[in-house]
């Protein structure tokens, strides 16, 4: 019988101390006179002002995925005790991405050429064209690097966060891709997602469209009252398909402009410093394995990866708080039991509710209750069926969640 890892495994480890993801750390850092076993990641130092790393002490250091001003330059750092992992070139990704995804990197280029332009688009062209889920082993290492970078962004983006409001404050919700703009279930979610993020939870979802979308509008709207996230859904919902991608992208776009200055009146609370994001979107974590559906641009941070495996995996170990499964299909249901996998073994430590919204849905079309009761009551760490909760009312939905 499986028992879970040790707590050093499963437990995020703090090496900020030894990674440069900024030039204003590696500026300080070269006045030092030393970057001697320190970790230094995609930093352009082939633009002005260009360093002099001729007489720095580079003994163990890793440079990855950053740019020198010439080859001379990165073949001395190797000759004097340097590890330089050189950026793959004719990418239109960065192979160690320092930070997160925003909403405006993934949407770069929509003004000049519509959808297509889009950085997040041709990203995902690149990726069809390099075998997608099977690519070339030249491209299979850049994405592993790349997938590796936005890891460690994301750690580095919700360390901040665990450690002002721990683990259990990460809610996951999953749902349905396809579900409209506008509809029940979209605003359903969407209220469920301003709820939470106005109760200090950070919503992490899937960074798709449909229900995910919805609930990541739902925390970028928390500071703002409840009638402007109606106006809000009413505006989007003039663009309900995302199928149709320039116009369902246009106007999430100027959604987001609209609300982007922040409203007049300040938020309920307010945030800790390095945690604003979680109450403007919470956290998206899509894939371009799905890159055929246009971006979720309404979350605060996206750590956007290339493998859906890594990806689903890191979604169900954040979401300690719980999960709300709203109606969805196969990928919803998959999700379901890989929660659960996680949950019956302990994986991750201990779970939140599990919170079905909609239950004819989940016992009568989907009767996965059914199946998962009894799953969780054979637990090898006792009866977790209680974990199990059905309901209609997304208001109590929230109370099981932070009640």
């Amino acid at each position: 019988m499986p028992t879970p890892p040790p707590a050093d495994v499963i437990e995020p480890h703090d090496t900020t101390m030894d990674e440069i993801e900024t030039r204003a750390e590696f500026d300080r850092r070269l006045a030092e006179g030393s970057l001697a076993g320190l970790t230094v990641q995609g930093l352009r130092l082939d633009l002005d002002p260009i360093p002099d790393l001729s007489r720095i002490d580079v003994a163990d250091t890793l440079f990855v995925g950053c740019r020198f001003a010439g080859r001379e330059v990165g073949a001395d750092l190797v000759w004097r005790g340097a590890n330089v992992v050189p950026p793959f070139s004719k990418l239109p990704y960065s192979t160690q991405p320092a930070h997160l995804y925003s909403a405006d990197d993934l949407a770069a280029g929509f003004a000049e050429a519509g959808f297509a332009g889009m950085y997040d688009t041709r990203v995902y062209a690149h990726f069809r064209a390099h075998g997608g889920a099977l690519p070339d082993v030249r491209e299979a290492l850049s994405q592993r690097l790349h997938d590796h970078g936005v890891d460690n962004a994301l750690a580095d983006a919700t360390r901040t966060w665990l450690a002002v409001h721990g683990p259990q404050s990460v809610v996951g919700v999953m749902g349905g891709h396809a579900v409209p703009r506008g509809s029940a279930a979209y605003r359903m979610a969407a209220v469920l997602g301003w709820e939470l993020a106005r109760a200090d939870r950070l919503v992490v979802t899937g960074g798709g469209p449909g229900v995910m979308e919805a609930a990541n509008l739902g925390a970028f709207l928390a500071a703002w009252p409840a009638e402007e996230l109606a106006a809000a859904i009413d505006l989007l919902a003039t663009a309900p398909d995302f199928t149709e991608h320039d116009r369902y992208t246009e106007v999430a776009l100027r959604v987001r402009e609209r609300y982007a200055a922040g409203p007049a009146l300040p938020a309920p609370r307010p945030a800790a410093v390095g945690t604003e994001w979680a109450r403007s979107g919470g956290l998206a974590i899509p894939t371009w394995l799905y890159g055929h559906e246009p971006a979720n641009l309404f979350a605060g941070r996206i750590a956007k990866y290339f493998s859906n495996a890594i990806r689903e995996d890191t979604i169900l170990r954040l979401a300690r708080g719980g999960i709300v499964f709203a109606p969805g299909r196969a990928g919803t249901v998959q999700e379901v039991f890989q929660a659960a996998t996680k949950t019956y073994y302990g994986t991750d430590g201990a779970s939140g509710a599990y919170v079905f919204l909609d239950r004819a849905y989940w016992t009568t079309e989907l009767p996965v209750e059914s199946l998962l009761r009894p799953l969780l009551a054979a637990s090898p760490f006792g009866d977790l069926s209680g974990t199990v909760h059905l309901t209609d009312d997304v208001h109590e939905a929230v109370r099981l969640l932070v009640g």
